[in-house]
């Protein structure tokens, strides 16, 4: 029976292209003449050597290995004529396929439990307007599962490290054959007792339970860059939680809250503030001191300004995210009416309305002829 290409080669089944690359050369290498002092060659093992380059530097023939063994490669490496069929091998295909027929196919057992990525994780940061419009350090406080330091990951006791499971013998699968009139079923499942692994904890470590994971507290710092805005998030690549046997971490993304300001409103890339004027300022023109978040600026009030007007300072407002400049501070004019009047006050003030239009009725814009005749209509 033709050895496992992996074992041939020396590698793990997830080893990489130039991973294959170095271990073919490496084992080419070894088998030289000039290595073994004049030696003769082994041609079977050499043989056997090329074979299985051929087969994984292939991403097509090693995908097709990976899946049928060497049932799925014969046409290329002899045994069978290109474009033929191996009526032996249908079995096997079948089996991967509807799980009977032919020759039951085992797992391999796996050299090591298999490296799993840690799950991502999120939390909810709330700024100040003014975090968000210039942007801050901040500190986040995330509890997430850590590899265990006493026993590095592995969830063994210190002296121990995991065994093969006895159940599935490594291969994390547990296989029951079933007889029908129409043959054998072979129904698959993941090994209860190592959880697919194929390898199992008979002695824990006491400190994470054989997990191989503790939840610890953490406090992370991170920069807000000038300009976010709500539901924007901010990704820490690597500060999820730890993976499992190995595995990559996973990421912590920071989903960014801004609150509400009592002066100002932003819109986009503008901030929205509103200022009250005296009835002279908005009919003589002025300039006022309006605030904004670099402090307080001089605007000048057209004559005339209307309650409603806006008014606008560039560069003023917030920062683009994504682009150079910043936003305006659009500023809103709001006439106020004084409530109580002095004297004086009132007679300047009916001084000034003998000399003004009196109240009247505004027509009310009723749009072109066609839209007179389909509210007409309508």
């Amino acid at each position: 029976m033709a050895r496992d290409y992996y074992e041939v080669l020396g590698v793990q089944r997830d080893a990489t292209s130039d991973q294959v690359r170095r271990a073919y050369r490496k084992q080419a290498k070894a088998h030289h003449p000039d290595v073994n002092n004049g030696e003769a060659q082994d041609d079977e093992a050499i043989k056997e050597i090329n074979e299985a380059y051929e087969v994984l530097k292939d991403p097509q023939k090693r995908a097709a290995y990976d899946r049928f063994g060497h049932a799925g490669v014969r046409g290329s490496g002899g045994g069978v004529p290109p474009g033929g069929v191996d009526i032996g091998d249908l079995g096997d295909i079948f089996e991967q396929f509807f799980g009977f027929g032919g020759r039951s196919r085992q797992a391999r057992p796996r050299t090591g439990p298999v490296p799993e990525r840690g799950a991502d994780m999120r939390v909810r940061l709330k700024l100040q307007l003014e975090e968000a419009v210039f942007g801050a350090t901040k500190q986040v406080e995330v509890v997430r599962r850590e590899t265990c330091e006493s026993c590095g990951g592995d969830g063994a006791a210190e002296g121990s490290s995991p065994v093969r499971c006895d159940q599935c013998d490594g291969t994390g699968q547990v296989r029951k054959v079933q007889q029908s009139v129409i043959g054998s079923f072979v129904n698959v499942h993941t090994c209860p007792k190592c959880q697919g692994q194929g390898f199992a904890i008979e002695t824990p470590c006491p400190s994470c339970l054989g997990r191989g994971r503790i939840q610890r507290p953490r406090t992370l710092e991170v920069d807000v860059p000038a300009g976010v805005e709500r539901g924007i998030q901010i990704r820490l690549s690597g500060e999820g939680e730890h993976g499992r046997y190995g595995g990559a971490p996973g990421d912590l993304f920071i989903a960014i809250d801004v609150a509400e300001h009592p002066r100002f409103r932003r819109e986009g890339d503008a901030l929205h503030v509103e200022v009250r004027l005296n009835p002279a300022d908005a009919a003589l023109g002025a300039e006022v001191l309006v605030p904004s978040l670099d402090g307080e600026r001089t605007l000048r009030v057209p004559p005339g300004t209307q309650s409603g007007d806006a008014l606008r300072l560039t560069g003023l407002g917030v920062p683009r995210l994504r682009g150079a400049g910043r936003g305006d501070l659009i500023v809103t004019a709001v006439v106020m009416t004084p409530e109580k009047l002095t004297r004086e006050q009132r007679e300047l003030l009916e001084q000034l309305r003998d000399t003004l239009p009196r109240a009247e009725v505004v027509e009310r814009d009723r749009g072109s002829f066609w839209d007179r005749v389909r509210e007409r209509f309508t």
